[in-house]
């Protein structure tokens, strides 16, 4: 049975958060590539795989993948220490890195303002962004039309934004996790919608981490 020191972990991400900086440290004009990461499980295991693709034709690039044993539970508020490792071991195995790293989590609309965008942006030292499906914390009004965005806040604080990406499918939450502002968080995942709910990055990562699962399996 695994023991868990959840206020050592909380201290972890406070820590994290301290160091998060949310202003464009990056020249908007001058990106070129965007990574996307995701991951799938099975059995004991997780895949983290990053796709990273040519901006802004969203071109495929190169891509690179880990695969390690799970080692921590599920608990809400901090996949951080499940997902991260293996996505810091498949982003340092990349020949090329990218420019920005978009995830699939949570960036500081976190509860301790620590998320995994957040998080593997820290250590990384790399401009983040996340892209979750739910909302973990904080409240807005729901977009109702395509292409419509409100601001989500927690605790008297910004924190992200809902996106309504595609008709028929619930908006997504898109957060900064390091080193980028907001505005430019939405901004930019808004520039990678290519007709699909999810933005380019993740979805390509999303896949690409099932085709290994696939063949792993078979």
């Amino acid at each position: 049975m695994v023991i868990i020191d959840l206020e050592a972990l909380y201290r972890i991400q406070r820590e994290i958060a301290s160091r998060t900086i949310l202003d464009d440290r990056l020249d908007l004009d001058e990106i070129r590539l965007i990574g996307g990461a995701d991951q799938a499980f099975f059995d004991e295991k997780i895949i983290s795989a990053i796709v990273l693709l040519e901006y802004p034709s969203m071109e495929v690039y190169d891509s690179s993948s880990a695969i390690l044993n799970v080692d921590f539970p599920y608990i809400p508020g901090l996949l951080t220490f499940r997902e991260a490792p293996s996505i810091i071991e498949a982003f340092r195995s990349l020949e090329t890195k990218p420019d920005l790293l978009v995830l699939d989590g949570c960036g500081i609309n976190h509860p301790r303002f620590a998320g995994l965008a957040t998080h593997v942006g820290v250590t990384l030292d790399i401009p983040s962004i996340g892209v979750a499906k739910n909302i973990l914390c904080g409240e807005g009004d729901l977009p109702m039309e395509v292409g419509d965005a409100s601001l989500i806040t927690y605790q008297k604080r910004a924190v992200g934004y809902y996106f309504k990406s595609k008709k028929n499918c619930k908006p997504l939450i898109v957060a900064p996790g390091h080193k980028i502002s907001l505005e430019s968080s939405l901004n930019l995942i808004k520039s990678c919608i290519r007709g699909y709910k999810l933005p380019e990055p993740t979805r390509m990562a999303h896949l690409f981490a099932n085709r290994i699962k696939k063949e792993v399996l078979i």
